[in-house]
């Protein structure tokens, strides 16, 4: 016996439980007894036990002792099999129990996906057979836990028809010394095949490593839980470890096929954890080592399984395409070149508005995982959110180079065809789906699966029982084909959701099940999608902000953010997709998927790339004069000014230039100007002044569609030249004076030629006496 600590078996804290969506996951029923039972000979043992039926138990949720299993032997039961069960009660009440015994009893044979569906939602009493109570030795006092192990025949449970039967471990025991009682109660189901099936149903899996953005639009980190993440037991180190687990395909030495789904945006933040010195908040990171282990194990799983490279930053396709912003989901689409979007870096880190490069026929995001995991992607597979897409939307992907879809089961109108949810219709997980230009192949993903696969590591009962449930909506499937078309090819697809937080150990069996159990085969998603196909219906109508999509507010403000950079884009002297795919990075990271689960998140990501976003106008400024005041010597001087690029790329401007009033001044249009990278530019404007004076004057910076570049520069233009009418007054009166002195001076030499003396002036005063100059 021993006590059950707090957390984990290796003490971390255990994770929460997992909400799991209605239907989806077993229901694990725990039934409270009301009233004092018959009692039953033990057969193993001289005790006395008593099996309370579940009818009998009008609570139905909780009971003191909780079951959990690790052990359940055989996977698939054929005649002769020993079935054989281990695990642990744990006491979760306040009282101490005694006298405890277990035994497993199962219900009606289930043969249909409906069938089983019905005894989910609605699980029945598992008495059509039962087997015998087996002792547990010791009393399990509050807190504390004890190990059992059953083994029980088929032939004890007759378990002689093909198909799936539901289970029930029953624990009975004492409570204080009364009568005893069910004190535990666990479901489950077995799984029963024939040892040389004759049918067999093919599974196929796409796994998928995404993650919410951990940067800024910037580029820069704003937290350092990526850490986390890649470390050892992080969310994202479990998930690699599935694929670690898995077991070698029959005749083989790779592993079970698996399509490995990456994020490029994910790929490109734990490569630069990797290379080195980073920061968050000024602060050195603290996962380099972490981020470069796990990068290396990655690259040693891509080299074995096909990788499929997901938009840049796992865009919100349908969410962006509502908002009208097609444009922005093809600059993050991985099988076009103008899959641009990605964060160019330099030597310290830092967002340089850099060049791009691309492989032939394929975007930056391609170029990445090529980079990083030194393997050639797919890039005709997409994977729209929630597993619906819009019909507009999938033309963006299609022309975007999407040839597969992957899509849920509320993504088609008859996707019941394509998981065999009906009787009479073989599962068959390929479907073809109308475009304006054609058709594309859908890959329809098993809903039940997925969640089964999801739920696995809070499963009740334990990560076991989680895979008996996943081995058992197949062995339905299965039994449904051998009895309606047995020669006939079945396939399903198996897709967790995105944020998969998955245990390694159940779910690499899982995987391998399907290449362990005769009854399964294992398939890639090029094996799908060359397969069978079934009419699946059409494209359900989605509306992207109804249907859990990103908010409207924040969809708002990346369509403005898309359009400034747009404006912009026509200002670049060079290419402006490369110049701006940092840019492009940003938008793409704050259209994020993994924002839909986090409102707060994705407003706060908007906000951040509308600052970041309208700052690249900031970076191109006119420089205003020192004193604010220009002066011009003459009525035609030029305008001398000083633009300032601070942007690592050319950029071409306007520059206008407007007097109040329009009154004595004016500037002509000089064109475009092109400013070179991180660099100071003398510009002259030519101007006219009709008047001396001065002038208040607006100098604007614009690109050439007229977006505004910088400030307006406000400044007072004085000016000495002469105006018009200035110079007209002025030069009527010179040629005055001018002829004025010439009549003098025609005047003089004629009198000088006639002899005649200058007439002298009669003095006033007779008495005056003129002036006798001094002889000194």
């Amino acid at each position: 016996m021993t006590r059950r600590a707090a957390g984990g078996a290796d003490g971390r804290p255990s994770r929460p439980p997992r909400r799991t969506a209605p239907g989806a996951g077993r229901r694990l029923v725990a039934v409270v007894a009301t009233g004092l039972l018959a009692a039953l000979p033990v057969l193993c043992g001289p005790q006395a036990a008593v099996a309370a039926p579940a009818d009998e138990d009008p609570a139905r949720d909780s009971r003191p002792v909780t079951i959990t299993v690790d052990r359940l032997e055989p996977r698939t039961i054929t005649p002769g099999s020993t079935i054989t069960l281990s695990g642990t009660l744990v006491n979760d009440s306040h009282d101490s129990f005694t006298d405890l015994a277990v035994r497993m009893q199962r219900g009606e044979l289930l043969t249909t996906r409906r069938a089983l569906s019905t005894d989910l939602a609605d699980p029945g009493d598992a008495t059509a057979a039962t087997g015998p109570f087996v002792p547990v030795p010791g009393e399990l006092d509050p807190g504390e836990s004890l190990a059992f192990t059953y083994s029980i025949t088929s032939e004890e449970l007759r378990l002689a028809a093909e198909g799936v039967y539901p289970a029930l471990v029953n624990v009975n025991g004492t409570r204080g010394g009364g009568t005893a009682e069910r004190v535990g109660e666990l479901s489950t189901y077995l799984v029963a095949q024939p040892a040389a099936p004759t049918s067999r149903t093919t599974v196929a899996w796409l796994w998928p490593f995404t993650d919410r953005p951990h940067r800024d639009a910037t580029g820069a980190f704003t937290d350092d839980d990526l850490a986390a993440e890649v470390a050892p037991d992080g969310r994202l180190d479990r998930v690699l470890a599935v694929l670690e687990e898995l077991p070698t395909a029959p005749g083989g030495d790779r592993p079970v096929p698996v399509t490995v789904a990456i994020d490029p945006a994910l790929l490109e933040e734990v490569a630069t954890m990797a290379a080195g010195r980073y920061t968050v908040h000024g602060e050195e990171g603290s996962g380099t080592a972490e981020a470069a282990d796990f990068l290396d194990r990655l690259r040693r799983v891509a080299a074995v399984h096909p990788v499929v490279a997901l938009p840049y930053a796992d865009v919100d396709a349908d969410a962006l395409v509502a908002a009208g912003q097609r444009a922005v989901v093809t600059r993050t689409l991985p099988g076009t070149p103008e899959g641009t979007a990605r964060q160019p870096v330099t030597d310290g880190g830092t967002d340089t508005g850099g060049g791009t490069e691309t492989g032939a026929g394929t975007g930056a995001g391609a170029a990445l995982v090529r980079e990083v995991l030194d393997v050639e992607p797919r890039t005709d597979v997409a994977w729209p959110a929630d597993g619906t897409v819009r019909a507009d939307t999938l033309d963006v992907l299609a022309d975007g180079g999407a040839t597969t879809v992957v899509l849920g089961e509320a993504g088609l109108s008859d996707s019941d065809r394509a998981v065999g949810a009906l009787r009479g219709t073989v599962a068959t997980a390929r479907a073809e789906v109308a475009t304006t230009d054609g058709t594309v192949t859908a890959l329809v993903a098993d809903d039940a699966l997925g969640e089964v696969v999801a739920t696995a590591a809070t499963h009740l009962g334990g990560p076991r029982l989680a895979e008996q449930r996943y081995l058992a909506e197949l062995g339905v499937l299965t039994t449904q084909l051998a009895a309606d078309a047995p020669a006939s090819p079945q396939s399903v697809l198996v897709v967790p959701p995105r944020a998969v937080d998955a245990d390694p150990e159940s779910t690499a069996a899982m995987i391998g099940d399907t290449v362990t159990q005769p009854w399964l085969a294992a398939a890639s998603l090029p094996d799908l999608s060359a397969g069978p196909a079934t009419d699946a219906g059409t494209l359900t109508a989605t509306d992207a902000a109804a249907g859990g999509g990103l908010a409207r507010d924040g969809l708002a403000q990346i369509a403005e953010t898309a359009a400034v950079r747009d404006d912009f884009a026509a200002a670049v002297a060079s290419d402006a997709d490369a110049a701006l795919a940092g840019y492009d990075a940003a938008i793409a990271r704050a259209s994020s998927t993994a924002w839909r689960a986090d409102p707060a998140g994705f407003s706060a990501a908007t906000d951040d790339l509308r600052r970041t976003v309208a700052d690249l106008r900031n970076q191109v400024t006119l420089l205003a004069p020192a004193d604010g005041t220009y002066s011009l010597a003459s009525s035609d001087a030029p305008l001398v000014l000083t633009v300032q690029n601070d942007l690592p790329f050319a950029v071409d401007v306007r520059l206008q230039l407007r007097a109040r009033g329009n009154v004595g001044f004016s500037a002509d249009d000089i064109g475009v100007t092109t400013l070179e990278p991180l660099s100071r530019t003398t510009v002259q404007v030519p101007t006219t002044v009709r008047q001396s004076g001065s002038f208040a004057v607006t100098a604007v910076l614009t690109t050439p569609a007229g977006g505004a570049l910088g400030e307006p520069v406000q400044m007072q233009v004085k000016s000495t030249a002469y105006g018009t009418v200035t110079l007209v007054i002025t030069l009527g009166a010179a040629v005055l004076l001018g002829l004025l002195f010439l009549r003098r001076l025609v005047r003089f030499l004629v009198n000088r030629r006639r002899g005649t003396p200058p007439a002298e002036t009669p003095t006033s005063d007779p008495l005056r006496v003129p002036p006798v100059r001094s002889p000194v």
